[in-house]
């Protein structure tokens, strides 16, 4: 798309938009020549930042080709002067394709699972692929992490260091190698997802990040279709993306599950991610298996009254079992507490015992969780106190307007 004489703020525009489409892409073809992940992030970066300066005079009509060419003739430059290069470590590509045979497009799942390399920490392989492979900012690496940017920063630098000291030979994995890998890929694919689910910023949804997530998912059913936790976690991001448009009012205030009109979800999409979930429940009970049965639970009930909450909680406790993680002892809590009868002063004191969870610190969901609770235990100091919490920890425009609704609702 020609725009002859765009004006900076266009452009910049454009440029991000770009970053947020096409950085892995750039990234992986560029890492392919330079067979050096540094040199390669340098070039990608620098290519981008050229397009701020070059495209006022005119867009290219194919921006991600555009930016893989240059960022390509950086790397080419770099290596001409660096003769030493050569000798630094392949890494994330495959061995050099041999005279004759023509070199495959990247395919970006398997650019996860390379980066997935299970020499390095499980906490550094996730941060490492949110950052380079999937393009997330480390800022909100570090939000899904549940981590501070700080710490996110230095996870990705030491599994830089330690791939470089420990001349980790990264490539592509071969089939037999994807299997002690997969857990690992999965949680980043439902963590891309989660990045764009409740975006950082104005807006509640990143589609760019979600539709990325959803592409990955279904590559990892087609590469792996025996196994049931793909199956699983492609069956959550569907009926998770089936009510995307409830979750938004027409004035674009945030709608909770409890308050949406189920007519507005996507049938169709709901009833693939249902069926998946109960194939994958009938083959296995890992931790994408039971996440997906809980979202069965929620989107086939009649209502959110109707909601089967005795059945949420044991999925969650059998979760528990093989996956102890605070937050879902936290969704836990949060389904307890819509059993009818259960004693809120008992939901209260197990939401208590998580605030002192190190990883739950900057979680705005559970100070949330405990203002809902608070509020409806009749104390509504402690509610608001609680709500001025999450509303400080939330980094989403529109979740936060919500949680300043419901503090105010507190005192009519």
């Amino acid at each position: 798309m020609e725009l002859g004489g765009s004006t900076a703020r266009e452009v910049a525009g454009l440029v991000d938009e770009a970053h947020r489409a096409c950085w892995s892409t750039v990234l992986a073809s560029t890492v392919r020549l330079t067979r050096d992940l540094d040199l390669a992030e340098d070039c990608t970066q620098d290519a981008f930042v050229q397009a701020l300066r070059t495209w006022p005079d005119g867009v290219p009509d194919n921006p991600a080709g555009w930016l893989t060419t240059v960022a390509r003739r950086l790397a080419l430059d770099r290596l001409r002067r660096e003769t030493t290069l050569r000798r630094k470590l392949p890494l994330l590509i495959e061995d050099p394709v041999a005279p004759g045979e023509s070199e495959q497009p990247t395919d970006p799942l398997r650019l996860v699972f390379t980066c997935c390399h299970p020499a390095l920490a499980r906490d550094s392989q996730i941060a490492l692929t949110l950052r380079l492979i999937c393009g997330l900012t480390t800022r909100e690496v570090a939000a899904g992490l549940l981590i501070s940017e700080a710490t996110a920063a230095a996870r990705i630098t030491r599994a830089k260091k330690k791939i470089a000291a420990a001349g980790i030979p990264y490539r592509i994995p071969a089939d037999e190698e994807l299997a002690e890998r997969l857990d690992v890929v999965l949680t980043v694919v439902q963590l891309v997802y989660t990045a764009g689910h409740v975006a950082a910023g104005p807006e509640l949804t990143r589609t760019d990040l979600t539709g990325r997530a959803l592409e990955l998912a279904h590559l990892l059913v087609r590469l792996m279709p025996a196994e049931p936790e793909p199956e699983a976690l492609l069956a959550l991001l569907q009926m998770t993306q089936a009510r995307g448009d409830a979750r938004v009012s027409e004035d674009g205030e945030l709608v909770l599950l409890a308050d949406q009109d189920r007519r507005r979800w996507d049938i169709k999409l709901l009833a693939e991610g249902v069926s998946r979930a109960t194939a994958a429940l009938q083959r296995g009970q890992g931790r994408f298996v039971l996440q997906a049965a809980v979202a069965g639970l929620h989107v086939t009930a009649p209502s959110w009254e109707q909601t089967n909450w005795h059945q949420v909680v044991r999925m969650y406790d059998a979760m528990l079992l093989s996956w102890p993680s605070p937050i879902v002892a936290l969704n836990r809590a949060a389904a307890l507490s819509f059993i009818p009868g259960t004693d809120l002063t008992t939901v209260l004191a197990e939401l208590d015992a998580l605030s002192n969870e190190s990883t739950l610190k900057a979680y705005a969901y559970l100070p949330a969780t405990r203002a809902d609770v608070l509020a409806r235990l009749n104390r509504p100091a402690e509610a608001a106190q609680a709500y001025d919490e999450a509303i400080t920890l939330t980094a989403n425009d529109t979740e936060r307007r919500f949680l300043t609704r419901r503090r105010a609702a507190l005192v009519q």
